[in-house]
C-alpha cells in the first residue's frame, strides 16, 4: 500500500506541483514564532469563506428568484419543509456576520502590527479589494430573501447610486434592471450573488495569500525574520514552519470560534435583531415602507457617514462620497503611515490614543447607524445646532475623527515618540 501510494504521488508531482506547493505554503513555509491571538482570524475568515460557499450552495438547491416565488421558498420551503433547511439558512446568515467580524479584527491586526508597511503593501491593497468584494456580496446578498427590510434596504442603497451626477440615474437603472426594485433586480442580484462575486472574492483571496508567502508574514514585533538566517540552512532563525506547528494552533482557534458560532446558530440566530431583522420575517410590500430602515449591523458605521453629512438641496451625493470615501481611504494607510516602526509595542501614546478614538469612533457610529437619525432629541431652536438633532450632531463629529484619524497620520506617526525595536523577535 506504501508503495502504491508513493507511485501514486510521484505520477501527481509529474504532472502538478502537488508536493512542491505543500512545502512552498505549508511544511516549508516559515513564519515568526512570536504569533499571538491576534493571528487566529486570518484563518478563521478562510473557514467561514467555505462555509459560506458550502451552505450557500445547498440553499441555490431550494431558493426561487423569482419576485413571487423568492420568500416563501425561504420561510416556507427552506426553513419549514427541507429537512435540516433551517439550519442551513442559519449558519448562512450567522455565517455573514461572523465573517464580517472576523474580517473586522483582522484588519485591526494590521493597524496594531503594522501590516500593512513595506514589504506588505500589495498584501494590504489585496485585503481592501477583498473587503470591498465582500461589502458587495453581503448587499446583494440581503435583498435575496424578498423580506421588507430587504426590499427597501435595497431600494434605497441603490437610490444612493442615483444621486451620482450625470451616470446616478443610468447606474442605478442597470443595477435595478428595470425603474423600480423588482423581479429582474432580484435575478440580477441572485446572479451577482452566487456567481459573479465569489469568483472575483476567491481570486483575491488567492492573491492575498500568494502574496503574504511571497514576503513573509509581519508579527507582533514588526520584525523581517527574513534578516537573520541561518548561515547554513538559510531557514529564518526566528521563524517555524506553518504545518505543524500554526495549523495546530489555529486548530484550537477553529474549536473556540466553532462553539461560539454554535452557540449563535442554536440559541440566537437572530441576534435580537442585529443579524435577522424582524421586519425581512414579513413579506416585500412596495406599499408599505417600515418605520425604521437600517442596513445590517456591519454596514451600520458607514451608513452614519452617510446620514451625517448633509445634503445638498436634495442630493445625498456628498453623504454618497463621504461613505464611499470612508471605505476606500483604507487603501492609502501603507502610504499615510510614517512611523519609523511598524508595531504598536513600539509605538508612543499618540498613535495609541488615535487609534483607541478610531475604535470608539467605529463602535459609535455603528450603534447610531441602528437607530433613527433623532433618538437623541431635538436641539433648542435657538441652538447652535438649530434644527439638528444630537445624534445627528454626534455622528458628525465622530465623522470628522474618523477621516482625521486617516489624514493627519502623515504628521501624528512621524511625529511620535518610540521605542527602541529589538534585532530579533521577543516572543
Amino acid at each position: 500500500m506504501k508503495k502504491f501510494l508513493t507511485c501514486a504521488l510521484k505520477w501527481m508531482d509529474d504532472r502538478f506541483p502537488l508536493t512542491s506547493t505543500w512545502k512552498a505554503h505549508l511544511s516549508e513555509y516559515y513564519a515568526p514564532k512570536n504569533f499571538n491571538f491576534w493571528y487566529y482570524f486570518g484563518s478563521l475568515a478562510l473557514l467561514v469563506l467555505v462555509m459560506q460557499i458550502v451552505t450557500g450552495i445547498f440553499l441555490t438547491m431550494h431558493y426561487k428568484p423569482d419576485a413571487e416565488l423568492a420568500f416563501y421558498s425561504v420561510e416556507t420551503t427552506i426553513m419549514r419543509d427541507v429537512w435540516g433547511g433551517s439550519f442551513i439558512r442559519y449558519l448562512h446568515s450567522t455565517g455573514a456576520s461572523m465573517f464580517f467580524i472576523v474580517v473586522y479584527l483582522h484588519m485591526f491586526r494590521g493597524l496594531l502590527y503594522g501590516s500593512h508597511r513595506n514589504p506588505r503593501e500589495l498584501i494590504w491593497l489585496f485585503g481592501v479589494g477583498i473587503f470591498l468584494c465582500l461589502m458587495g456580496e453581503a448587499f446583494f446578498g440581503y435583498l435575496l430573501p424578498w423580506g421588507q427590510m430587504s426590499y427597501w434596504g435595497a431600494q434605497v442603497i441603490v437610490n444612493l447610486f442615483g444621486t451620482i451626477p450625470f451616470i446616478g440615474p443610468d447606474v442605478a437603472e442597470w443595477l435595478r434592471g428595470d425603474y423600480l426594485i423588482s423581479d429582474a433586480t432580484l435575478n440580477r442580484f441572485f446572479a451577482f450573488h452566487v456567481i459573479a462575486l465569489p469568483l472575483v472574492l476567491l481570486g483575491l483571496v488567492a492573491a492575498h495569500v500568494l502574496a503574504l508567502h511571497e514576503v513573509g508574514s509581519n508579527n507582533p514585533d514588526g520584525i523581517e525574520i527574513k534578516k537573520h538566517k541561518d548561515p547554513n540552512t538559510g531557514i529564518p532563525l526566528d521563524g517555524i514552519p506553518f504545518h505543524p506547528y500554526y495549523t495546530v494552533k489555529d486548530i484550537v482557534g477553529v474549536v473556540v470560534f466553532l462553539m461560539v458560532f454554535a452557540a449563535v446558530v442554536f440559541f440566537a440566530p437572530q441576534m435580537g435583531g442585529y443579524f435577522l431583522e424582524a421586519n425581512n420575517f414579513a413579506p416585500a410590500n412596495p406599499m408599505q415602507t417600515p418605520q425604521h430602515i437600517a442596513p445590517v449591523w456591519y454596514f451600520t458605521p458607514y451608513y452614519s457617514i452617510l446620514r451625517a453629512v448633509p445634503p445638498i438641496g436634495v442630493s445625498q451625493f456628498p453623504g454618497v462620497v463621504a461613505m464611499g470615501a470612508s471605505v476606500m481611504i483604507f487603501a492609502a494607510l501603507p502610504w499615510l503611515d510614517r512611523s519609523p516602526v511598524k508595531s504598536i509595542r513600539y509605538r508612543g501614546g499618540i498613535y495609541k490614543l488615535w487609534l483607541a478614538g478610531f475604535v470608539v469612533c467605529i463602535l459609535v457610529l455603528g450603534y447610531l447607524g441602528t437607530e433613527p437619525s433623532n433618538f437623541l432629541g431635538q436641539f433648542d431652536k435657538e441652538g447652535l445646532f438649530s434644527g439638528a438633532d444630537r445624534a445627528t450632531v454626534l455622528a458628525r463629529v465622530l465623522t470628522v475623527v474618523y477621516f482625521l484619524f486617516f489624514l493627519l497620520m502623515p504628521w501624528y506617526t512621524k511625529m511620535d515618540k518610540t521605542k527602541p525595536v529589538p534585532e530579533r523577535v521577543t516572543g
